[in-house]
C-alpha cells in the first residue's frame, strides 16, 4: 500500500527427450537452464497419490512472461524415487503454449503416499530444468507421528529480500510449506517499499492491471533465488489473499482499484486469477468465473488442512464503527465455503483440524463488550454489538460468518481446531472464545497462530521507528484489553514453524534479523503450543530442528 493510500497496512504494517517423443513446432531454445528454465521449478498440493509439478520454458530470447509471443513447445516431464533419475515412475510430455504464458503445470498421478520424489523438465533441444525435491501426503489410515509446515504470508519484493525463504530452504524437517497469501504484490515501483525507500524495484513499473502486467509481476518473483530453491525442496501449500489482484479486494471491487482509471474489475479480478492459476502449483476445481481455489487436504490420521479463499466471496468492508459488520446478510466467506468448512470441521476424522486461513479470526476490539449489559448503548450509536473491531477486513468486520462457524464448532463439540494465518504482518496466538468480554469464563472454540510478513512492512517499518520502541505498549494494551490474546509481536519479519503430534500442536515464531539484508540470520522469537482437548494455548520450549 502506497503511503498516501492510509488503509489497514499502515496500522500493521534434466536428460533428452525420449526417443519419438513428439515436439510441437517451435523456434530452438538457448542451451543454457537459466535462460530456459529461468523461474525454477515447483511443486503443491500434495495427496497420497499425487502432486502438481510446474515449470516455466522460455522458447525463444523474445517470449518473455507476459510478452504474448513464442511458438508451443513440447515439455518432457520425469518423476524418480532418485536423485540420480536411475528410477523415474512417472514421465510424459506437456505442451508449453502462450495461451498460458509458456507455463507448465503436470498433476503426477499414480505415486505412493508419504515417498519423497524427485523431478524435472526437459526442453525440445534436450537442456535440463534444476530438478526438485517433492513428497506426498500420507494415506488417509496412517497413524502418523509428526508434521512439520513452514508457514508464510506477505512476501512484497520492493519492502526487503527473502531471507525467510532461504533459511526454510535449508531445513530437512518440512513436509509441506503453506503460503496464506500476498504471495506478489501489485504495487508500481516505489509506492509500497521498505522503510527508506523500495529495496528493488518491481517490474512492470507501473501498478499492475492487465494479464501481462499479473503474469510479469509473477515472473519477477519467481527469479527470486530464495523463492527458487524453497519451491525446489518442499511442495507449496497455497492460497490468495487480496495482494494478488489488488489491496483490501472483495467480490466487487477493491480498495486499490479506480473503476474509471483501471477499467472494470471482474477483468482486472480475471487476470489476476489466471496469471496466478498459471503461475503457481495449486488444484483447483471449476474453470473461468467458476473456478474454486477453497480445497482440503488430509494427512493420515494426524490431521487435516483447509486452505480458504476469503476474497473471491465476500461483501465489501465497511467501517469498523458501523453496525453493518454484524449484518447477517453479509459474508466473508460466502454461504457454500462457510457450510463446507463447517462441516468439514465438523466431521473431520483426524485428530487436528487446521484452516489455512488468510486473514485474521480472533476478536480483536476496542474494548470488548459484554452484548446483553451494552445493547442499548451500542444500539443507540449504531455501533458494532461487541465492540470496535481493530480491523474490519478480517472475521471482525464480518461477525455474523464468525458467529455461525464458532456455534457449529461449540454444537458439535468439535476440539483441536487450529488456524493458521497471516496478513497483518505481525505475529500473534489466541485463544477463540465465544464471547470475547466473558474470557476466561467464556468456552474457547479452538486457537490461532498469525505469521508475521516475509518482508511487508509492520508497525516500526510503517512509524519509521527502530525495532521494539514503539510497538511494545501497544502489545501491552492489545494483550490487557483482549484477554484471549497470548502473544502479540508488531515488529520483526519472518516465518512460522506449526509442528504437529498426536499429543500437541506448536508454533515456533522464526525473526529474521533484517528484512532489507539478503544474508540476515534467524532466531527463534516465542513458541506457544495448544494441548490436545484444551483449546488453550501455553509457551513451549522451541522445536528442534
Amino acid at each position: 500500500m502506497p503511503e498516501s493510500r492510509l488503509s489497514r497496512r499502515a496500522l500493521l504494517r534434466g536428460s533428452t527427450l525420449a526417443a519419438g517423443a513428439a515436439l510441437l513446432p517451435g523456434r530452438a531454445v538457448a542451451a543454457t537452464p537459466g535462460a530456459v528454465f529461468a523461474h525454477g521449478v515447483a511443486s503443491g498440493d500434495p495427496l497420497p497419490d499425487a502432486v502438481i509439478i510446474w515449470t516455466r520454458i522460455t522458447p525463444a530470447p523474445d517470449a518473455t512472461a507476459g510478452s504474448g509471443v513464442g511458438q508451443p513447445v513440447s515439455v518432457r516431464w520425469e518423476v524418480a524415487t532418485d536423485a540420480g533419475f536411475a528410477a523415474v515412475v512417472r514421465s510424459g510430455a506437456a505442451a508449453a503454449t502462450v495461451d498460458r504464458d509458456h507455463t507448465v503445470k503436470v498433476d503426477v498421478t499414480g505415486l505412493a503416499a508419504a515417498t519423497t520424489y524427485h523431478y524435472r523438465f526437459t526442453a525440445p533441444d534436450g537442456t535440463r530444468s534444476p530438478a526438485g525435491r517433492t513428497r506426498t501426503a500420507p494415506g488417509p489410515d496412517t497413524d502418523v507421528p509428526r508434521l512439520r509446515f513452514g508457514v508464510v504470508s506477505c512476501s512484497n519484493w520492493e519492502a526487503g529480500y527473502f531471507a525467510a525463504y532461504r533459511h526454510l530452504a535449508a531445513r530437512e524437517d518440512l513436509d509441506a510449506v503453506v503460503h496464506l497469501g500476498d504471495y506478489i504484490y501489485e504495487y508500481g515501483r516505489g509506492e509500497y517499499g521498505a522503510r527508506g525507500g523500495s529495496v528493488r524495484l518491481h517490474d512492470p513499473a507501473h501498478e499492475i492491471v492487465s494479464l501481462a502486467d499479473y503474469r510479469i509481476r509473477h515472473a519477477q518473483y519467481k527469479t527470486d533465488p530464495d523463492l527458487q530453491a524453497l519451491h525446489a525442496r518442499v511442495p507449496f501449500i497455497a492460497t490468495w489473499d487480496d495482494h494478488e489482484s489488488a489491496d483490501n479486494a472483495w467480490l466487487g471491487g477493491a480498495e486499490n482499484h479506480t473503476p474509471g482509471v483501471e477499467g472494470d474489475w471482474a477483468t482486472r479480478r480475471a487476470n489476476s486469477a489466471r496469471a496466478y492459476l498459471e503461475w503457481m502449483p495449486v488444484r483447483v476445481s471449476g474453470t473461468g468465473p467458476d473456478v474454486t481455489l477453497y480445497r482440503r487436504f488430509r494427512f493420515g490420521r494426524l490431521a487435516e488442512l483447509s486452505m480458504l479463499d476469503l476474497r473471491s466471496h465476500r461483501d465489501a468492508q465497511v467501517p469498523a464503527t458501523s453496525k453493518a459488520v454484524d449484518s447477517p446478510d453479509r459474508t466473508i466467506a460466502g454461504r457454500a465455503q462457510l457450510d463446507w468448512l463447517s462441516s468439514g470441521l465438523v466431521s473431520s476424522p483426524t485428530r487436528w483440524k487446521l484452516v489455512g486461513n488468510p486473514v485474521m479470526i480472533a476478536p480483536i476490539l476496542l474494548p470488548p463488550l459484554d452484548v446483553h449489559t451494552t445493547r442499548a448503548l451500542t444500539d443507540a450509536v449504531g455501533m458494532p454489538s461487541a465492540g470496535v473491531p481493530f480491523n474490519a477486513d478480517q472475521w471482525d468486520g464480518y461477525t455474523a460468518d464468525r458467529r455461525r462457524l464458532f456455534d457449529a464448532l461449540a454444537a458439535n463439540a468439535v476440539t483441536d481446531t487450529v488456524f493458521l494465518t497471516g496478513d497483518i504482518h505481525s505475529s500473534w496466538a489466541a485463544e477463540l472464545p465465544l464471547d470475547a468480554a466473558a474470557v476466561p469464563v467464556s468456552p474457547t472454540v479452538g486457537t490461532e497462530f498469525v505469521v508475521p510478513s516475509v518482508t511487508s512492512p509492520n508497525i516500526d517499518d510503517s512509524l519509521g521507528v527502530p525495532p521494539r520502541t514503539a510497538s511494545p505498549a501497544a502489545e501491552s494494551a492489545l494483550l490487557a484489553t483482549n484477554r484471549h490474546l497470548r502473544y502479540v509481536e508488531l515488529d520483526s519479519h519472518g516465518f512460522g514453524i506449526l509442528d504437529v503430534d498426536p499429543e500437541r500442536t506448536q508454533m515456533d515464531w522464526c525473526f529474521v534479523s533484517d528484512p532489507v539484508d539478503p544474508r540476515a540470520g534467524v532466531r527463534v522469537g516465542a513458541s506457544m503450543a495448544t494441548r490436545s482437548g484444551t483449546q488453550r494455548l501455553v509457551p513451549a520450549p522451541p522445536l528442534t530442528p
